[in-house]
């Protein structure tokens, strides 16, 4: 099942298609800005890929997200989501891959955010300036690479 969640009301009643077209989630014809997301690397091709697009006042706080796209990883080691996006700007995206669709952050999820910055045990969560990408009007395009636990470091998979 794909979920649209997305805030603003301009988009909120905006249909959801009831299968994706290709590989892509997310968006309809009528969406007049988006971001497609182009997810790389996931560990399992089990589970669901969740997409969230912020702005710098919200970055990473609970509830303050601008879009939220949730996709099934559905056999793929890779996932295109598209995201709609509210107007040009500069904004940040973070990716939660739920590798056994529990709903729970456990040790086999991974993520990943916009410009593929360095994470660490001790630093999970980058700033908005090291994550940030302008997005034009129309369709922009960004790829990222998820981000797993090994040990005591975290990287992409091996």
């Amino acid at each position: 099942m794909i979920r649209l969640l997305v805030p603003f009301a301009m988009l909120a009643s905006m249909p959801v298609p009831a299968a994706a077209q290709g590989t892509t989630t997310g968006c309809t014809a009528a969406t007049p800005h988006r971001l497609i997301v182009d997810i790389r690397g996931l560990r399992a091709s089990t589970g669901d890929v969740r997409v969230q697009l912020y702005d710098e006042g919200g970055f990473l706080e609970k509830g303050r997200w601008l879009a939220r796209i949730e996709a099934p990883a559905s056999g793929r080691r890779a996932v295109e989501v598209c995201v709609p996006v509210p107007r040009p700007g500069t904004y940040g995206i973070a990716v939660r891959h739920d590798a056994n669709a529990n709903g729970k952050s456990d040790s086999g999820d991974g993520g990943a955010f916009s410009r593929d910055p360095r994470l660490s045990i001790l630093r999970l969560k980058p700033s908005f300036t090291q994550v940030a990408i302008p997005v034009g009007a129309g369709t922009t395009r960004v790829a990222v690479t998820m981000n797993y636990r090994h040990g005591f470091s975290i990287g992409p998979e091996r």
